[in-house]
């Protein structure tokens, strides 16, 4: 069933679980983040980032097909624009049937980002689109330095924003990073800035960043209040080494059938990380504010 992702994040944040947000660029990533899903009895969020669909995944072609997968499936699947910063763009994602955007105005200044994301959240409510936005910077893992605590999410800020803005869910900064570590290297995350961030706003929190930060850092960050956990850099690992393992074994594997392992592979991995998060078995609950777009 395709629904609202606030409906799926109210209620992690009520029971106090995560649910995995998923890049998908194709239709073997989706389908393997859903079926998966459906495995495990979890509601689930498929990502879709604005640079992929600029580049390769075009929101014309992914999104129909996204949301008939999602209306097949007997789990709940929502659709999530990711980082988006192209206002027009966030804009033709809620008109195109997208059941939640991120506006990441995050590298403006506290009160343009509030003007920016307000200006969203007007538009996409009567739509019965989520929205997510960021506060703090969540960097590049590649930079291989540490992450400046002066870039961290304040929480005093951060209820100013959420008061301000009206937004569904909030994406903090607290020591993630996007993309691949440096080989050998975990973060060191901010739990007490967390737990703070949580009591203070209380509300669905959302982690970025969660490729190679360390099964022990996700596990604790979903103890301390984060409700969406997005993975982008990791899916993409296991569906390439899969596909390599294929040709080194076998050189004249044809192409669809390489896209068939990975999706297995892929597949397995989604169900291995929504395990130790604690979504699996949450489809019992009521979902409301299903989407219904034609």
């Amino acid at each position: 069933m395709y629904v609202s992702m606030k409906s799926l994040l109210d209620e992690a944040h009520k029971h106090n679980y995560a649910i995995m947000a998923v890049n998908s660029i194709n239709m073997e990533m989706a389908r393997a983040v859903i079926s998966a899903a459906e495995e495990e009895h979890s509601p689930i969020i498929v990502n879709i980032g604005m640079g992929q669909m600029k580049k390769h995944a075009h929101a014309n072609v992914m999104v129909p097909m996204i949301i008939q997968l999602a209306k097949e499936s007997k789990m709940p699947v929502a659709l999530n624009h990711d980082h988006g910063q192209d206002f027009d763009f966030i804009v033709k994602c809620i008109q195109d049937g997208f059941s939640s955007v991120m506006i990441d105005a995050s590298s403006y200044p506290l009160e343009e980002n509030i003007q920016r994301t307000r200006t969203i959240v007007t538009l996409a409510k009567p739509h019965g689109c989520t929205v997510e936005a960021e506060l703090g910077h969540v960097g590049q893992a590649a930079d291989g330095e540490d992450s400046q605590e002066d870039l961290f999410t304040n929480p005093d800020q951060a209820k100013y924003f959420v008061e301000q803005t009206g937004v569904d869910a909030l994406a903090v900064a607290i020591g993630t990073a996007h993309g691949n570590y440096p080989k050998g290297k975990i973060p060191k995350l901010d739990f007490e800035r967390l737990k703070l961030l949580k009591k203070t706003l209380d509300m669905p929190l959302v982690l970025h960043g969660g490729s190679g930060s360390g099964e022990e850092n996700i596990r604790r960050a979903v103890e301390c209040g984060i409700n969406k956990i997005n993975v982008c850099t990791d899916m993409f690992e296991v569906g390439k080494q899969a596909m390599l393992k294929v040709l080194e074994k076998a050189p004249d594997t044809d192409y669809m059938n390489m896209c068939m392992v990975a999706e297995k592979a892929m597949k397995e991995y989604v169900k291995m990380y929504i395990r130790m998060i604690g979504s699996n078995n949450r489809y019992w609950f009521d979902v409301k504010e299903v989407v219904g777009h034609e």
